[in-house]
Order: structure tokens, then C-alpha cells, then sequence
């Protein structure tokens, strides 16, 4: 599945041959897909590893981003996160840096793997309690640790979102709100279902942290509209979210589910469909 421009794909053979030359100590483990988003490919390595690829030099980046700094997050934080154990070079066959991930056991949430969805929205609000609470610690809002998400809604006013009707008036709305009042945090960034695991009816671990950023916290919030209104409820309600939080929150949910459809309608439509059930779900609760 291609989904940019000048992708670089590797297969099987091609994973095989970078751990061989650059980690053979791994080499002779089982190999099998562990699945893929709009960053990387991934690999199953053994029982207890994970191959990430980035798709594009561009998505490159961020790989080197969470090998910097996730060591420094983790110890803050009491839900596991990726654990990076070897930073691979480009090698014959993939021409890009690639790193290799400790393995956290878990599936998505859905009906089948959460028993409890208010307790499940409260758990991620503890989360991101934990994570937006941690001292940057000299980082700041520059570089890599700059996206858009993390900035100010007008950043995104010019944006092609093919946005109707109640979509339309509440994108349009959120517009003229005033920026938040706060001091910068830590952003996960992108907190979909796709990036929590669930374990025993409950959240038991974060990951891919490529959208790592600081900045404003109120996109943070937007992926809530991925989850059952209850779950979003029990969130909102953990974190104490006043109005004008919440009203960005969800016009961040439209400027990511809309950007989601429009960018990736012709490529990978599992992917449109979950952004447009993020959009029907800010629709149903207006």
C-alpha cells in the first residue's frame, strides 16, 4: 500500500538483509507484518521486537526524534511507551535510517478489546495529564518539535478541508475563538485508537510517538472524537476541559478528519472512513 510520493518500500527480503548487515544478532528471528500507518512500515521481529521503516526521507524524522527524546519521557510517565533499542543506518536495498522497538503486547481499542469505555477515556486523560505535566526541560517549539498541531487553528485557514454544512459553520466558528492563554507542553500529537493498546478492558500502553511536538494542548484532545461518547465524556471530565478548550479541541478534530479524507481518498480508504467517523461523531454531539 503506497500512500505518498517517492515512497520507499521494503519488504521482507529487504528487512532481512539490513538486520543481517547491521544487527545479525537478530537476523535469524522470525519476520512476520506487524501492521503500517502514514509514517512507517512495521516488522514483528521474534517475540519481543519491532522493525519500524519510514515510508519517505521526509518520515525519516520523526523515527530520530522519538529515539531521542521517548528514553527521556518514559520514566515520567506510568503507561509503557516505545522503547527504542537500535538506530539502523541505510543500507543496500533502503536508503533511509530505520530503528528497531521493544514490542508492547496489546490490540486497539474497540468493542472487543475495551470492557469499560468511561474508565478507558479516564485512563488516557491520566496519560496525557502525566505527559503535558513534564518539564521540557530546555525543549522548545522549533525544529522537529514544531507542528502544526501544536499552533494556532488560523494556521490552518487556508486549508482546502471541503467542508459543508454543520462541519462548515463550526470550523468556521472555531476561527474566531481566542488562542489558548497557556504555556507550551509535551504533544503526543496523534493520540487515534490506532496509537493505544488496550490490555485486559483497558489502556495499557501509547505509542508511535512520530508527531512528538510541543506546543498548545488542544489538539491534543481532537482524537477523542475517535472513541464512544462515553469515553469522551469521562475524558473531559478528568481533565476539568472548560468550553473554549473543548470548542478547539473539536475543530481540531475537523481540520485533522477533514485533511485525513482529502489527503488519502484515492489511497487508503480504512483510513477516510476512520476520519470521517471522527467527523459524523463532532456532527452527532453539536
Amino acid at each position: 500500500m503506497t500512500l505518498h510520493q517517492d515512497e520507499v518500500t521494503a519488504g521482507p527480503e529487504t528487512v532481512t538483509a539490513l538486520l543481517a548487515a547491521q544487527c545479525p544478532q537478530w537476523a535469524g528471528l522470525p519476520l512476520r507484518p506487524a501492521g503500517a500507518g502514514t509514517e512507517n512500515t512495521m516488522w514483528r521481529l521474534g517475540d519481543d521486537l519491532l522493525v519500524r521503516l519510514p515510508r519517505t526521507a521526509e518520515k525519516a524524522a520523526p523515527l530520530r526524534k522519538e529515539r531521542t527524546w521517548l528514553p527521556r519521557l518514559a520514566p515520567q510517565l506510568s503507561l509503557p511507551i516505545p522503547e527504542p533499542v537500535f538506530a539502523g543506518a541505510p543500507g543496500p536495498g533502503f536508503p533511509l535510517p530505520w530503528a528497531v522497538f521493544r514490542w508492547i503486547d496489546g490490540s486497539p481499542p474497540g468493542p472487543g478489546t475495551v470492557t469499560d469505555w468511561p474508565a478507558f477515556g479516564a485512563d488516557l486523560a491520566a496519560f496525557v495529564r502525566q505527559l503535558h505535566a513534564i518539564p521540557l526541560a530546555g525543549a522548545t517549539r522549533g525544529g522537529e518539535l514544531s507542528w502544526y498541531r501544536g499552533g494556532s487553528l488560523r494556521d490552518c485557514a487556508g486549508w482546502d478541508l471541503q467542508l459543508t454544512g454543520r462541519l462548515a459553520e463550526l470550523w468556521q466558528a472555531a476561527l474566531t475563538l481566542p488562542d489558548p492563554d497557556r504555556p507550551p507542553v509535551w504533544l503526543h500529537g496523534d493520540l487515534r485508537p490506532a496509537n493505544l493498546l488496550a490490555r485486559d478492558g483497558r489502556l495499557a500502553a501509547v505509542i508511535d510517538f512520530g508527531a512528538l511536538s510541543v506546543g498548545w494542548p488542544d489538539a491534543e484532545h481532537a482524537a477523542v472524537w475517535d472513541l464512544p461518547a462515553p469515553a469522551r465524556a469521562a475524558y473531559r471530565e478528568a481533565l476539568a476541559l472548560d468550553d473554549l478548550t473543548w470548542q478547539r479541541a473539536r475543530a481540531w478534530a475537523i481540520v485533522v478528519g477533514a485533511s485525513g479524507v482529502v489527503y488519502y481518498r484515492d489511497s487508503w480508504p480504512e483510513f477516510v472512513a476512520e476520519c470521517r467517523a471522527r467527523l459524523d461523531a463532532v456532527i452527532a454531539e453539536s
